[in-house]
């Protein structure tokens, strides 16, 4: 049984206590557990993030050192495509077949391109397109230039096999493009590099398809 006492309080008996006492106690717990969950989910969501941020990064860098092995391997190739230009540049003017003496542009027609059979020389019906396609923007310069067709090949054979085997194929180039095409036969000129030019690794299968090309050196 309540009652009052001065100042406005009320006195209850032993069990109501008890039962308020059990419930702030009940309350107090799982506060107390919440904030321990709380704390123990934000601990593993931090550690999940920064997990998947180490995972990330470590992709991303190796993602960076693929492109700058890629990056490397094409200017070597290209440093290498442009040293065989600039020797046909300095034939052309030694041999006085330029007005200007200069350097216009270049075409590679790689393995992928114009492939030749094993041992063949001719122009094979899919080189066709891309010689064509060469030819017409030769002519759309409408300039009396000269051209330099660059014959290599993959170090597969001897060295003295595969030079007869780049000039052979660089002459099939020029007869196509001045019969087919209307190229003036003697402002063209050939030269067979053989292997000694290679812009790719030779102990793979894709290398040698890339140092298997004719380059055409477009000059003025």
């Amino acid at each position: 049984m309540n009652k009052a006492i001065p100042g406005g309080a009320v006195a209850s008996d032993p069990a109501a206590i008890a039962t308020i006492i059990g419930a702030i106690v009940a309350i107090v717990t799982l506060m107390a557990s919440s904030g321990c969950a709380s704390k123990n989910y934000v601990r593993t969501t931090v550690e999940e993030s920064e997990a998947r941020t180490t995972t990330t990064t470590d992709i991303l860098q190796s993602q960076i050192e693929r492109d700058q092995t890629k990056l490397a391997q094409h200017e070597e190739r290209m440093a290498s495509i442009s040293a065989t230009a600039g020797d046909a540049l300095e034939r052309a003017i030694a041999a006085g077949k330029l007005a200007e003496g200069k350097f216009l542009f270049e075409t590679i027609l790689s393995d992928d391109k114009i492939r030749f059979g094993f041992d063949q020389t001719d122009v094979p019906p899919e080189g066709v397109q891309e010689l064509a396609a060469f030819a017409a923007d030769l002519k759309g310069h409408n300039e009396d230039v000269f051209v330099e067709i660059q014959g290599h090949t993959d170090s597969t054979g001897s060295e003295a096999y595969n030079l007869n085997l780049g000039e052979k194929r660089a002459e099939s180039v020029r007869r196509y493009l001045s019969k087919e095409e209307g190229i003036a036969f003697h402002r063209m000129s050939v030269i067979s590099y053989g292997e000694s030019a290679p812009i790719a690794d030779n102990s793979t299968r894709e290398g040698r398809s890339m140092n298997r090309r004719v380059g055409l050196v477009v000059l003025k």
